[in-house]
This record gives structure tokens, C-alpha cells and sequence, in this order.
């Protein structure tokens, strides 16, 4: 088994490894003048089985095809099967048809790792489950819940409610009320723009408890500060918001200092530099995708990876 890396989140490759036991497979991987990307194996994989860590993270294309150009390399270097291992999934949330002439980007991309030589996907908390059927080739999908479950758990939260920002979290926040043994509760939105929210209602009881906002992704905020001005107005007691994804550019970061969530809890999924003025708590996904990838080169059973205090995850 050999682990390689792209440019975009080394640190977690490298924890990975650290995790499995072996160093990080050696690779270069440098721009031409023109902007073009570079890539050379610098050791044998011939007859391996080899995985790919890369997340999709901003500049998104540029990880994208850096990921693209690193299979075919390995795939030419005759590696035995190669496992794209991508803990955030760009471009999921284009995942339909929701206006005339738009394309369906997730597919698309799902289209191009095949063609690049990827035999195997392993992701973690795709936006939309459905995603997993655009691919022709096993998918590996994880969650962040058992990671952020054994935070959460020792923060003392009383009288708790957790609450899905919009109707399409709701399965998500339902998995951790059940593990957190908390109340429901859902806010009901309308989308202005790409990066402008409206929340219109509150379907729940939220005065005076404890409140945990779950999602899958954040990058401007929009929706979670929205929601959480609503449930203070409602009157929670605490907010917090737990996030899996959390890209999070100039505008998210500004809102979430002017917002009432006291702290923002997130993995390391994608690299982010260290952000002033907001408590943000970013837990380390490094152990389950590493077991996940023992698991995956042994031809075990990945399924216990989702189940946690007597429950799973979805």
C-alpha cells in the first residue's frame, strides 16, 4: 500500500499516513510557466495498491486537475488500483437540473476521475447522498458524525436541541439528536442568491436550551448566521454549529465574527488558515479515513466506521 498527496491538504495526508503506520509516497508537483501542473512519481508503484488523498478545496479547479493528471501518472506507472481519497467533494452542490440549461457539474466530475483511472472512491459527507450513484465504481462514503460526537459528548450540553438549518439537513440533525439524545427542531429557508439567505420560520421549541446547528458545508455562512440570529431571537441559550466542511472565504468569515454562534466546531477536511475573532474547533477526520484505508486495502468491512454509541449515522 503507498499514500500520496496532492497540494491541497498535505498536513491531513500526512496524518494519515501517521495513522497507518507508513511514510507519505514521494511525489513532485510544480507549475510550468504557463501555468500548467507538473506531476513525476518519484518511487515504484508498479503492481501497488495505491491511494490518492486530495480535497477539492479552493482554487477548486486547480485541485481538481492536479488530482486528474496524478492518477493518470500512477495509472501509467502501472499501479495495481488507485483509490481517489477525497474528504471534501467539490462541486456537489450541483448535483441536478434545477433551472433549463445548466449542467449536472458532480456527475461530471464523477465522469472525469473514472477516465483519469481512479477504480475506487473513498469521500466523506457528501452533500447529497445521491452522488455515490454517479460513479460506476465502488464508492466509499464516511461521516464526520463519530469524530464530532466524541467532541460534542464532553461538552456538557443540557436541555439540548439540534437544529437543521433547512429541510434538506434534516436527516443529519435527526442522526445526532438520536446519538446526542436532544430535541429537533428545523428552520425554514428561502435562498435570495448563491450567497444570501432568508430564513423565514422556526418548527420547534428552542427557548432558554442549549442549541446545536448541524450542516454539511459552509462557505459564505449565509445560512448558518441566518439561523442562528433566528434562534436567538427565539431565545437559545447557547449556539453552537457543527459543520463538516467548513471552506469558509472572506465573506463567511466576517459574518460568523458579527454572529450569535459561540463556537464553530469543523474538521480538517480542508486546509484553512488561522482565523481571528471567531472560536472555531476543528477536530481531525485523519484517524477514520485512515482506518478506512486499512480497511479498503485488507478488504475488510468499512460499515462499523459508521455505527457509534449503539447507533449509526444515518
Amino acid at each position: 500500500m503507498k499514500v500520496f498527496s496532492g497540494s491541497s491538504n498535505r498536513p491531513l495526508a500526512e496524518a494519515i499516513t501517521r495513522y497507518i503506520g507508513i511514510d507519505l509516497g514521494r511525489s513532485t508537483i510544480k507549475p510550468f510557466p504557463d501555468g500548467e501542473t507538473f506531476v513525476k512519481v518519484e518511487e515504484n508503484v508498479r503492481g501497488e495498491d495505491v491511494f490518492v488523498v486530495q480535497s477539492t478545496s479552493p482554487p477548486t479547479n486547480h485541485h481538481l486537475m492536479e488530482m486528474f493528471i496524478m492518477i493518470d501518472a500512477l495509472r501509467r506507472a502501472s499501479a495495481a488500483r488507485i483509490t481517489a481519497v477525497l474528504p471534501f467533494y467539490g462541486y456537489a452542490r450541483q448535483d441536478r437540473k434545477d433551472q433549463p440549461r445548466v449542467p449536472i457539474t458532480a456527475k461530471l466530475v464523477a465522469n472525469l476521475l473514472v477516465a483519469a483511472g481512479a477504480n475506487r472512491i473513498l469521500t466523506m459527507d457528501l452533500h447529497a447522498q445521491q452522488i455515490q450513484g454517479f460513479f460506476d465504481i465502488p464508492v466509499d462514503h464516511l461521516y464526520a458524525a463519530p469524530v464530532m460526537y466524541e467532541y460534542l459528548k464532553g461538552k456538557g450540553l443540557r436541555n439540548l436541541v439540534v437544529v437543521s438549518p433547512d429541510v434538506g439537513g434534516l436527516k443529519m440533525a435527526y442522526a445526532y439528536s438520536q446519538v446526542l439524545a436532544g430535541g429537533l427542531a428545523i428552520v425554514a429557508k428561502r435562498r435570495k442568491s448563491a450567497t444570501e439567505v432568508e430564513s423565514m420560520a422556526l418548527i420547534g421549541e428552542i427557548r432558554g436550551k442549549d442549541v446545536l446547528l448541524v450542516d454539511d458545508l459552509t462557505e459564505t455562512a449565509g445560512t448558518l448566521v441566518t439561523a442562528a440570529d433566528l434562534l436567538k431571537r427565539k431565545g437559545a441559550k447557547r449556539i453552537l454549529a457543527c459543520v463538516s466542511h467548513a471552506i469558509l472565504n472572506r465573506v463567511g468569515i466576517e459574518r460568523l465574527r458579527k454572529s450569535a454562534i459561540d463556537e464553530l466546531v469543523t474538521t480538517d477536511t480542508v486546509l484553512r488558515p488561522a482565523i481571528r475573532g471567531v472560536k472555531i474547533t476543528a477536530l481531525s477526520v485523519a484517524g477514520l479515513l485512515g482506518e478506512a484505508i486499512k480497511r479498503i486495502h485488507s478488504n475488510s468491512s468499512v460499515t462499523s466506521l459508521f455505527e457509534f454509541k449503539g447507533g449509526r449515522t444515518s
